[in-house]
């Protein structure tokens, strides 16, 4: 028990959430792969690939949640400019599916996009926390987070356009929570509404543009054309094939009831191409029920309620907006799985974060949780020095007159380390 208490430290609510989102990634990863191992001829290849990533994903937790999260804010300098090379290079690579996000680096394929959003997050919090004063943010601190995130989401968006508005979207509400001028924020969503509504207006009206970075035209016209039509197509005119993915996704949920089929037991997956990672929560639901997708949103909003209380122990504003922003970006990434996979929102392709089958997403997404790991370590530390500053004026009142100094002395080192700025270990 010692040991394990040694490895895995930190919130003890957080570790507990990582794990029971890494139990049902196995348990639905394998029943969801059925069109990977049938493609394969391998049974146990693709899930055997996953555990062994989730393992590597322990391991990354284990080692981020062990690095004091002062040290996160060096991580832009060189993960910014790393982001914008790979991000250029990435749209020069051969096209999966109509659309260049993967890399391959020594054998290993990666998303540039997940390692560009890491660096604006960090970033983002990095830039809030030297900008407040006693009116909230600076303006030069919001200039200068638009200018950022402004980049990099423009690179983003010609190959993986809900990507780069979903990470928009964090930015913006970190900026609200980082006290950014309400005034700024408005103009701000009121541009981008307009720039929506024109952008959208501009797909349904033209049926094709020749026009540069707009190669994912006739997808993105087409997915908002088949989320809007409200016309019902019988079941049995469903087919195997990239306009059927929501369809039969609805029709998993349809048929899952309140306990569902059981682990193993669905049906559509063999429907779904993307059924173990876009569409998985669709499978989750059929096969666990409505329990066990209550379940899985219940994670979530666990991991969001518990980084908030995290967040509101830190004495430090960087901390607090790092892990406020990361818990934003993995919720509303699962949220709008979700409402793709239950037919609320138009297709994405956006995985469920920490269970959709992945590799680069997973791993980043490991590290993030050791980011909060981190910072809960932090808070921890923080909160036991506290408590023996409380008991520091009891010590010294009672033995103070007969010329003890020990209570003195014990008091001198806590108040060091608290008016300091001392790393954290």
């Amino acid at each position: 028990m010692d040991l394990l208490r040694s490895i895995f430290k930190g919130d003890k609510v957080i570790w507990i959430i990582f794990l029971f989102l890494c139990l049902i990634s196995i348990t639905e990863v394998f029943s969801a792969a059925s069109t990977l191992t049938y493609k394969s001829g391998d049974h146990w290849g693709p899930i055997t690939q996953h555990s062994i990533i989730l393992m590597v994903g322990v391991v990354v937790v284990v080692f981020m949640h062990n690095i004091p999260y002062k040290w996160f804010q060096v991580f832009p300098v060189f993960l910014l400019p790393l982001s914008v090379v790979l991000l250029g290079l990435v749209m020069l690579m051969e096209r999966v599916n109509g659309a260049a996000r993967w890399m391959t680096f020594m054998g290993i394929q990666f998303q540039p996009s997940e390692i560009a959003k890491m660096a604006v997050i960090i970033v983002t919090a990095f830039i809030l926390s030297k900008g407040q004063d006693e009116d909230g943010a600076s303006p030069k601190a919001f200039k200068r987070i638009m200018i950022i995130t402004g980049v990099i989401c423009l690179l983003i968006a010609p190959e993986n356009l809900s990507t780069a508005a979903l990470l928009f979207g964090v930015v913006f509400l970190m900026m609200f929570i980082g006290r950014v001028a309400m005034k700024k924020l408005l103009i701000l969503a009121g541009g981008l509404a307009g720039v929506a509504i024109i952008g959208v207006t501009f797909l349904v009206l033209t049926k094709n543009s020749d026009l540069p970075f707009l190669h994912r035209f006739d997808t993105w016209r087409a997915r908002i054309e088949k989320f809007t039509d409200d016309k019902q197509v019988p079941a049995a005119k469903f087919d195997i094939d990239k306009d059927a993915q929501i369809a039969h996704a609805r029709i998993a949920v349809a048929t899952s009831h309140v306990v569902g089929k059981g682990p193993g037991n669905s049906v559509q997956r063999d429907f779904l191409s993307q059924a173990f990672s876009d569409f998985i929560f669709a499978i989750i639901v059929e096969e666990l029920g409505l329990i066990g997708g209550a379940f899985v949103v219940f994670l979530y909003i666990c991991l969001l309620i518990r980084v908030g209380r995290i967040a509101k122990k830190c004495d430090r504003t960087f901390p607090a907006f790092l892990i406020i922003g990361i818990a934003l970006l993995l919720v509303s990434q699962a949220v709008f799985n979700m409402m793709v996979a239950v037919g609320l929102a138009p297709v994405t392709g956006q995985p469920l974060p920490l269970i959709s089958k992945g590799g680069t997403s997973t791993l980043i997404n490991c590290a993030y949780v050791g980011m909060i790991l981190s910072v809960s370590r932090y808070t921890a530390r923080l909160e036991e020095l506290q408590e023996h500053d409380a008991q520091i004026p009891m010590q010294i009142e009672a033995p103070i007159e007969e010329g003890n100094s020990d209570a003195q002395t014990a008091a001198d080192p806590t108040a060091k380390v608290l008016n300091s700025d001392a790393e954290f270990e």
